[in-house]
């Protein structure tokens, strides 16, 4: 997933989607083999080779989402669902205050990265070097002050490694103002199959699924550029067999409206 829309970039938003019949590591290291740069995502297990040194492509740089960090603190402490349990006469769960206290510390951030959202990278990462950065420190200072106090079992503790074992990836973002604080933008793109799975289940073939990745790609760029997937789709497909292929780029969901806007001119 790529979305630039955040720092102001000018490169369109899109989507690819792979399928694979398991989730082991290689499959995205198959996927990623050329790629180097920047990359954000939760810490799934089969993402760990990629940011090993010695790549031949080049190193890919880790910058972990505060959302999937913040989400299991956010648990301990949800005092609106404690209040709706307590309003239907259910138990209400135990209130940590150090989990209430770390999502307290990390929506401050958020709240600097909601005035910063869409100005340039340069603008994102001054303003993280002034406001963001002494937060993050007191954080981190708060966190193993306090994780040094609590039994390896315990559920915020668990949650604090989680976040101190992964550091220098959670605190890339002050230095680079391209990155997100989230990888919401892939959170979004992969929702539809999320809720579509609970009804049809199966793509029935290994090559069924290949085409459903395939139709994911399309639909879900299509709608990163703020366009009706279903319209486009089928425009594209009626147009196709007789458009040059030399200006197949042309049909791209960036510059398909584009492309209508100049050909209703012309008529």
């Amino acid at each position: 997933m790529r979305d630039d829309k955040p720092f102001g970039g000018p490169t369109p938003p899109g989507a690819v989607f792979y399928y694979s019949r398991d989730r082991a590591g290689k499959h995205p290291q198959a996927h990623l083999a050329n790629y180097t740069g920047l990359f954000q995502a939760d810490a799934y297990e089969g993402y760990g080779k990629l940011y090993e040194g010695g790549r031949a492509s080049g190193p890919i740089l880790e910058a972990a989402c505060w959302v999937h960090v913040r989400r299991p603190f956010f648990v301990m402490a949800d005092l609106a669902e404690n209040a709706r349990r307590k309003a239907q006469g259910k138990k209400p769960a135990a209130i940590s205050p150090l989990a209430l206290e770390a999502v307290r510390r990390i929506d401050e951030l958020f709240e600097i990265e909601r005035a910063i959202n869409g100005q340039s990278p340069e603008r994102r990462r001054a303003v993280r070097q002034e406001l963001s950065a002494p937060l993050v420190a007191n954080l981190e200072a708060w966190m193993r002050e306090q994780r040094a106090k609590l039994s390896r079992g315990n559920d915020v503790a668990k949650a604090m490694d989680y976040m101190l074992k992964r550091w220098t990836a959670f605190t890339r973002f002050l230095d680079d103002g391209r990155i997100c604080l989230s990888n919401n933008a892939a959170e979004r793109g992969v929702r539809g199959i999320a809720l579509g799975r609970k009804s049809w289940l199966f793509c029935g073939s290994d090559r069924g699924g290949e085409r459903a990745a395939v139709m994911y790609s399309l639909i879900v760029t299509a709608k990163m550029n703020d366009i009706d997937p279903q319209a486009w789709l089928a425009d594209v497909l009626a147009r196709i067999a007789e458009h040059p292929v030399q200006k197949l780029d042309e049909l791209l969901p960036w510059n398909w409206r584009q492309l209508n806007v100049r050909n209703r001119h012309a008529a």
